[in-house]
């Protein structure tokens, strides 16, 4: 689950190519990620201040078809690709782990 903040939280890694701060899901018991955006980040609004549930799929690119999609298959951190859709007026994100 990712959750939008806007405080800086302690350990926060910077995706660059995103402006997007992110932090807890490798320590969370239960995969809770502490998402903080820049104020110019290019990502769309939903997922800048709604929280979002994640799942890891065997194919990104199955995944999304026929959805809503709001940001297209990218890989932000090296080992995955991501995508997001928009459900019931929610942000829903697919992770595929490439080299499984």
């Amino acid at each position: 689950m990712g959750i939008p903040v806007k405080e800086p939280q302690s350990d926060e890694v910077y995706l660059k190519d995103y402006k997007t701060y992110h932090v807890g899901f490798e320590t969370s018991e239960f995969g809770i990620e502490l998402m903080r955006y820049e104020d110019d980040c290019t990502l769309p609004e939903i997922v800048k201040t709604k929280p979002h549930v994640a799942f890891e799929v065997d194919d990104v690119f199955e995944a999304v078809k026929g959805r809503n999609v709001i940001i297209e298959p990218n890989s932000p951190s090296e080992g995955c690709i991501v995508a997001f859709i928009e459900e019931n007026g929610y942000p829903v994100e697919f992770i595929q782990i490439i080299g499984k």
